[in-house]
């Protein structure tokens, strides 16, 4: 079952650290989001690979938009 990895809040993404097929642990940073002129990571929710990336460094995001998906 895909796990998603949700943006937070709304605001940039400054960088996306991983790439389909990574291999990531519980807490590793996926991505880079700048909100309110502070930059937070992203983390992973579960450990896993990852399965697609729904986001690039520059886009704008949404509150809980999907940035990347976990299988």
């Amino acid at each position: 079952m895909a796990t998603e990895i949700t943006c937070p809040m709304v605001g940039k993404i400054v960088k996306v650290d991983v790439k389909v097929g990574d291999k990531v642990a519980e807490d590793d940073q996926v991505a880079i989001l700048e909100a309110m002129k502070m930059e937070m990571p992203i983390v992973s929710p579960a450990a896993g690979t990852i399965k697609s990336i729904n986001v690039e460094a520059g886009q704008e995001v949404e509150a809980d938009a999907v940035i990347a998906t976990l299988e």
